[in-house]
């Protein structure tokens, strides 16, 4: 065989390799454990499960018996951080795979998919400038949002997309804060802006997608954490570099897992989710296994 056609015939064999591990990757779901600092000193653990991007399809039988396993970590707070569906026929199972969870008080805001189905996007566009062009939104197919709000509130757990609300878990005040879709600019943090209310132990950001407008916004106002979903970790990266892309401005460094946020002279802690699924029409990950996350969060030093 010709040199050329040699090389040729190796790339082509080397990507057809990570493309199928990427389909396997895309189901080896995983349990990112954090910490974070925030709260009092001298207060005990607060457990806080993270759910963001899980792109629900019926046919995904093994994502459904993840979500049922949850429920064994003990969490003490849920914060679902949006993207919870990929087709309208989703939501019953997702209250399903929920189910275990539904005892245990949580939040959620929505993501551009818990609004429209997704659709197919040109990959190569996306890689080009590290995020998607998000099109109009009359031009997707609706999801029943309405129907999949109440299913989440079936749990007891409460829609904060602009607003705030106050949650007491051992002892301690927990104050949320919530934006709706900053990809699809229906963000409007000015509804939720201002300090955290009088009394409350820790202030808590939540938004789906974190663009650095939000992530500011909410650090100038002293909330102790931000938790954000969205990037999917970047989904597709290099092993021993990390993401090439975050689908937002937030720069790649801080594309998942825990770091912090600086805005104005204060500083909270930011989690970013590198989520639980894919879109339908992307189904596969490299590099970049499919999480929820398990914030410990902790004492103040």
């Amino acid at each position: 065989m010709h040199p050329v056609a040699k090389s040729t015939a190796a790339v082509a064999g080397l990507g057809a390799a990570c493309f199928g591990w990427g389909l396997v990757e895309a189901h080896r779901f995983t349990v990112r454990h954090e910490t974070m600092p925030v709260l009092p000193r001298g207060a005990e653990e607060v457990r806080v499960l993270h759910l963001s991007d899980l792109h629900l399809l019926p046919s995904q039988t093994d994502k459904l018996r993840f979500l049922r396993s949850l429920a064994q970590f003990g969490p003490d707070l849920v914060v679902n951080t949006g993207d919870n569906i990929a087709s309208a026929d989703s939501i019953r199972l997702l209250q399903v795979g929920l189910r275990s969870l539904r005892h245990v008080p949580g939040v959620f805001v929505f993501g551009s998919n818990d609004y429209v189905a997704p659709r197919f996007k040109n990959p190569l566009r996306y890689l080009a400038d590290g995020r998607s062009h998000a099109p109009a939104e009359e031009d997707l197919t609706a999801l029943p949002t309405d129907e999949l709000r109440r299913a989440l509130e079936s749990y007891g757990w409460v829609d904060i997309n602009t607003s705030r609300h106050v949650i007491e878990v051992q002892g301690l005040t927990f104050e949320f804060r919530g934006t709706d879709d900053a990809h699809h600019d229906r963000d409007d943090y000015s509804l939720v802006a201002g300090p955290p209310s009088d009394g409350v132990d820790v202030s808590i950001g939540v938004t789906h997608a974190p663009y650095r407008r939000i992530l500011d916004a909410m650090t100038a106002d002293g909330c102790d954490a931000i938790l954000a979903g969205h990037t999917h970790g970047g989904q597709v990266c290099v092993p021993g570099w990390g993401a090439l892309v975050t689908n937002c401005d937030i720069e790649p460094a801080r594309v998942k897992g825990v770091s912090t946020h600086q805005a104005e002279g204060r500083t909270s802690w930011l989690h970013v989710s590198a989520g639980l699924g894919t879109s339908p029409y992307a189904p596969f990950r490299f590099a970049c296994p499919p999480e929820v996350s398990l914030l410990r969060l902790t004492a103040r030093p």
